[in-house]
């Protein structure tokens, strides 16, 4: 064997040139295995990787010691119209329309959204035969191009069989994490599949006899990947940048409603059209019940308790100072089977709670009446306690009621077991509740007629008025109190977004309902 070359210096050289230009010759070969080893299970994917492209290392190696044979397929063949075909010219049109088929077919599939599927639901993946013969065919056409370059570049053949070993091996080596890349980014494969379709159209030319430099095509590639790593930091900014303005609950909890059909924020207005089409997807999958339970139950925790407790107004109380008859006429007229024991009338700081059927069993058993036998002390939670953490202390200390107290230690009001579980599932009525107008009504003409302490939470579950997350109010009325910097009157109005909410019952400072109409009903009435 000939080793002169070993002490040329230009052999060395053009062996280092040979191997650059191996590698950037073989980045066409790699992108096609990559999308091709998607179709296989994940288990088969390396191996299909490693055998495509060390049977191309083969097939090159074979070619390049028979250099005698592969210059024959330069000389012409046969014409067509004065055009001169060649074994070479066939290779490269044959390869170049399987090429742009392939790239053709992945493009429709992914614009299109089809994937295949078995019957059972499970994503069919190709055959690996079927896959490393797609992958032996287009080695085919790159290796003849791939010999073709290292015949013209160096004079020894040793020299070549080492460039293309060397390149060889360190295309296997990056085909893993290109591959792993290549498909967890869907962008990234749209743009290979790009390059594909530009590689195809210039073998399907050079079949042809019109040559195009191989340096516009890379310089395109070259120009596109540029833009595309602008692409994916722009990504990376952006959900850098949500992760730090949400926390790890909100982005699970967007995450969990945007699949369920609802979402905690609303859509950017690039992403306005994808979003409908998934919340069309999850209201045929999900019926709106389920969705409103979920939705509620992400929510939990950004809830104060403050916003379903019973306000101190309407809490049913039994006052020691009045005498035994008025207060056998409060525990006949109540309907609730717990009332608020209280002391010369003042609500501020109750004593605790009675049982009805405790007094009831006295008066049965004695005649008389013992309320300071009976009392009880409930929970007392702060006013800013979430719902998710006063339903952990409903559990730890077995307790059906708690008093809700601001932070001077006043009562706001009291949270039942009920009131939690309406938090979760929605209202559930009693029977003296069923003549009362529901929290929220929907009417024919698109409107809604609601409470003033409905939740802002439990409304985005019908519309979308806007995202009050970081605000401090929580319901219809806070919300129009926040506007209208006092306190709301009957008839007033304000716009939010493409809504215009109407107080049509206000009782003194508190706002008992209101109305809710879309701009587009009003616009169209005048």
């Amino acid at each position: 064997m000939d080793v002169s070359w070993l002490s040329d210096p230009s052999a060395w050289l053009g062996l280092l040139t040979l191997i650059i230009l191996e590698v950037v010759l073989g980045v066409d070969n790699l992108i096609f295995v990559a999308i091709l080893a998607e179709k296989l299970p994940p288990h088969q994917r390396d191996r299909a990787r490693i055998t495509g492209l060390s049977l191309a290392l083969i097939m090159r190696l074979i070619l390049l010691a028979s250099i005698s044979w592969l210059v024959t397929l330069t000389a012409p063949l046969f014409h067509v119209f004065s055009q001169p075909f060649s074994g070479r010219d066939l290779i490269m049109l044959g390869g170049g329309v399987f090429l742009l088929f392939k790239a053709t077919t992945e493009l429709h599939e992914r614009l299109e959204g089809v994937d295949e599927v078995k019957s059972n639901g499970q994503k069919a993946y190709a055959a690996f035969g079927t896959v490393v013969a797609q992958i032996l065919v287009l080695d085919a056409v790159f290796s003849i191009d791939s010999v073709v370059t290292a015949i013209g570049m160096a004079e020894h053949l040793p020299v070549m069989m080492l460039a293309v070993i060397i390149a060889m091996m360190m295309m296997i080596a990056a085909s893993k994490p290109l591959t792993a890349f290549v498909n967890a980014h869907p962008t990234v494969v749209m743009l290979c599949l790009g390059f594909l379709l530009m590689i195809g159209f210039s073998l399907v030319a050079e079949g042809f006899g019109f040559h195009i430099p191989k340096g516009y095509l890379y310089a395109a590639i070259g120009f596109s990947v540029l833009i595309e790593a602008f692409n994916q930091v722009s990504q990376a900014n952006r959900i850098r940048y949500l992760n730090r303005s949400q926390s790890l609950r909100e982005r699970t909890a967007n995450a969990v409603l945007s699949l369920m059909g609802s979402k905690l924020t609303s859509p950017s207005a690039d992403e306005g059209k994808v979003e409908d089409s998934k919340d069309a997807e999850a209201q045929e999958a999900f019926a709106q019940n389920e969705r409103a339970m979920i939705h509620s139950v992400l929510t939990l925790a950004e809830r104060p308790i403050r916003v379903i407790a019973t306000p101190r107004a309407d809490v049913h109380r039994l006052d020691l100072s009045q005498g035994q008859d008025a207060q056998r006429k409060v525990l006949r007229d109540s309907p609730y089977s717990r009332l608020v024991v209280i002391k010369d009338g003042s609500i501020d700081e109750p004593l605790g709670i009675v049982a009805r059927k405790d007094l009831l069993t006295q008066l049965l058993d004695g005649g008389e009446m013992n309320i300071d036998a009976a009392l009880r002390q409930p929970l007392v939670l702060p006013e800013t306690v979430s719902v998710l953490k006063a339903l952990e202390s409903f559990r730890q200390h077995s307790a059906d009621m708690a008093f809700v107290v601001n932070e001077f230690g006043s009562l706001e009001g009291i949270v039942t077991q009920k009131d939690l579980m309406e938090a979760i599932a929605g209202e559930f009525p009693e029977e003296h509740e069923r003549h009362e107008r529901p929290a929220i009504m929907a009417l024919a003409d698109g409107s809604y007629d609601v409470e003033g302490s409905l939740e802002l939470v439990t409304l985005e579950q019908h519309i979308v008025l806007g995202d009050f997350e970081d605000e401090d109010f929580h319901t219809v009325a806070g919300l129009l109190m926040d506007c209208l910097e006092r306190i709301p009157r009957e008839g007033d109005e304000i716009t939010v977004g493409e809504w215009k909410l109407r107080v049509t019952l206000q009782k003194g400072n508190r706002t008992e309902r209101v109305l809710i109409s879309p701009l587009a009903n009003l616009d169209a009435s005048i």
